[in-house]
């Protein structure tokens, strides 16, 4: 079983994924600012981890910085799940060290097949 880490602030988004990816199996384990999410992936070197770059504190794109910075975890697939779509804000995301970018509001029909595509 996949463990994914989902870092979200938001509280509605923090269900519908935590719904979502437990209704396919994964382990899911979750952080609401991006200080526990680096802290959390560092120990439990999840599979995914899927990174809100608006956060209390640090924001997802130092928490990406920090993950990948660290020895465990530089393999690790991080997905930035954002509302930021403006131009220039991709290109931040992953220079950040982010594999992709799914756009908020998530799609409770595409979440799910837009995760898999990167965990293959």
């Amino acid at each position: 079983m996949e463990k994914i880490l989902v870092v979200e602030d938001n509280e509605m988004n923090m269900y519908l994924m935590r719904f979502l990816l437990k209704s396919k199996g994964y382990q899911v384990i979750e952080a609401e600012t991006g200080e526990k999410g680096v802290e959390l992936a560092i120990r439990e070197k999840p599979d995914m981890v899927l990174m809100d770059i608006q956060l209390p504190g640090i924001d997802g794109n130092e928490a990406i910085k920090r993950i990948r910075e660290s020895d465990s975890n530089k393999n690790c697939i991080i997905i930035a799940v954002t509302s930021y779509a403006m131009t220039g804000d991709m290109e931040r995301i992953l220079k950040a060290g982010s594999n992709g970018y799914i756009e908020k509001p998530v799609n409770p029909e595409t979440f799910l097949s837009e995760i898999e595509r990167f965990m293959i």
